[in-house]
């Protein structure tokens, strides 16, 4: 006998499955084109208060770029400035003192003209105030004899009045001696390096035991002919050359150095001279 098979019962609902899977996947779309959409929003809201700050405090470019260019976390944070970089590198560093205040040079030129007056017009002297500080140029026809480093007993009198404003000041003190273009060959000086290094030092000593002037603030320069105040074609040019410079350098002025006209490739290692110990000075040679 021959059974007859049932037929399969139909599951009209299978449907369901793919119905499900679809709604999963336009669930998961949208939550992430929400998700996308705030994280916009925050941006946009970091670039704004970023910019507002930007404009309040003068950091524009910099928190612009720190904006775009950081991640969103890290956008939150302060804009990265060079104070905060300076404390990342060295954060040991004492905190930066207050700019201190130069004193008035202008007053001391005031003061030495009105006290040298009649040495400035016999041409003695000559006092200008430029960018390296106040420098007053003192001839040697008034404080050497020609090719001698000994300081004139005459000249005291005016060496007093520009060590008292010296005195007044904290400022540091250059003392650079020059030349004429006149070879000089002598048995105490072989070359106007010797020379003119030797006339700085020796107002250096002037300075440093008559007046006080402590060592620690002066240093000493031969410049030999290489640094002329005036022509040397003519007599009178090469007398205005002949000279010692005290400088009262300016604030951020200490390290500059006069314009050299002519630049001396072999100096003589006996150009550079000492004064004294490591306190008293230093003896520097214009190359």
């Amino acid at each position: 006998m021959t059974r007859r098979k049932t037929a399969a019962h139909a599951n009209h609902e299978r449907w369901l499955v793919s119905y499900a899977d679809f709604m999963t996947l336009l669930f998961a779309f949208f939550v992430v084109m929400f998700a996308s959409t705030q994280n916009d929003k925050n941006k946009a809201k970091d670039v704004s208060d970023s910019v507002r700050q930007a404009l309040e405090h003068g950091q524009f470019s910099a928190a612009i770029s720190t904006v775009l260019g950081r991640g969103k976390h890290e956008a939150r944070k302060a804009p990265w400035g060079k104070e905060n970089t300076n404390e990342r590198e060295n954060p040991n560093a004492p905190p930066p003192s207050p700019p201190a205040h130069p004193p008035d040079l202008g007053k001391s030129l005031d003061t030495l003209q009105k006290g040298l007056d009649s040495d400035l017009k016999n041409g003695k002297l000559q006092i200008r105030l430029d960018a390296r500080g106040l420098i007053i140029s003192m001839r040697e026809k008034a404080f050497f004899a020609s090719g001698d480093d000994a300081i004139a007993p005459d000249s005291l009198p005016i060496l007093a009045k520009i060590a008292a404003v010296v005195q007044s000041l904290p400022n540091p003190v250059r003392l650079e001696g020059h030349t004429d273009a006149r070879p000089i060959h002598t048995s105490r000086f072989r070359s106007n390096w010797e020379l003119s290094t030797a006339r700085s030092i020796a107002m250096l000593e002037l300075m440093r035991d008559r007046f006080q002037i402590p060592p620690s603030r002066m240093a000493v320069a031969g410049y030999a002919e290489n640094s002329p105040a005036d022509t040397n074609d003519t007599e009178e040019g090469r007398a205005h050359n002949r000279r010692v410079d005290l400088v009262l350098l300016s604030a951020g002025a200490a390290t500059s150095e006069p314009p050299a006209a002519v630049i001396s490739v072999n100096t003589p290692a006996s150009a550079v001279t000492p004064a004294g110990g490591p306190n008293q000075g230093q003896g520097l040679a214009h190359r």
